[in-house]
């Protein structure tokens, strides 16, 4: 191995999975070393297996290739396919929340085909959150405080067309002791009744927060504004929390 040239070694480290070349590979010798921390072993397997970044964008390709790979939605339960499963901290105000198919009455389909139920809130202020572990979900800290790769949080609101109301949506980056670092929060949005009850999206990005952050805490809610017995407040689905690469 010592006499092979370095194109051909990366070639063979380029084919063992990463977190073997990180755990176990890279302390093999200094050369060995190298060729982990470097970005061409990464850059390749990178083209492997069909992650595509601009070169100039390029800081750590290592950590683009780990972040690539575990990026996924880190909310859990985000269309009401579980009930109210994983969501903590509910606050039902009126009749509480309901799950109901799409799309519901006075309401219009969702626009991807993937989605087919969503909450909904009451005559009386509605709330729910989840607070996600970033740890726990593989983003380490050193990842999080050097890094500090994008976090990415959206979420889906309707109406339906014979009522009028509500929604808010808060989101906080948490340190270990769940001090807020960062801060997400919407204006309170209003919906009139005889809207055309089609869904909207929320977005926002969370970039250059600083060290610290452990924790995302995601809460939306709202409520009619009719007062009206049953569930005619705002409708929310499909959200969504990401770690960018």
């Amino acid at each position: 191995m010592e006499s092979l040239p370095e194109p051909v070694l990366i070639r063979i480290l380029a084919a063992i999975p990463a977190v073997d070349l990180v755990l176990a590979c890279r302390l093999v010798c200094c050369q060995w070393k190298n060729l982990v921390d470097g970005a061409e072993l990464w850059i390749l397997k990178c083209q492997q297996e069909g992650l595509t970044r601009a070169e100039s964008d390029a800081d750590n390709w290592q950590n683009f290739y780990f972040l690539s790979k575990k990026r996924k939605n880190l909310i859990k339960n985000p269309c009401g396919e579980e009930d109210l499963e994983h969501w903590g901290e509910v606050e039902n105000g009126g009749d509480g929340w309901k799950v109901e198919e799409l799309p519901g009455d006075f309401g219009k389909e969702f626009p991807s085909e993937e989605v087919h139920k969503y909450f909904v809130t009451s005559y009386e202020w509605c709330k729910k959150a989840q607070v996600i572990d970033l740890r726990a979900e593989g983003y380490w800290e050193e990842l999080m405080d050097t890094t500090q790769p994008k976090i990415m949080v959206r979420d889906w609101y309707a109406g339906r067309s014979d009522a009028g109301c509500l929604y808010e949506l808060c989101v906080k980056l948490l340190s270990e002791n769940e001090d807020v670092l960062a801060e997400y929060k919407s204006e309170t949005v209003t919906i009139p009744q005889d809207n055309d009850a089609s869904w909207t999206e929320i977005s926002h990005t969370f970039s250059s927060y600083g060290p610290g952050v452990r924790f995302v805490r995601f809460e939306h809610g709202g409520q009619d504004t009719l007062f009206w017995k049953g569930w005619y407040g705002v409708r929310v689905t499909n959200s969504t929390v990401t770690v960018e690469p």
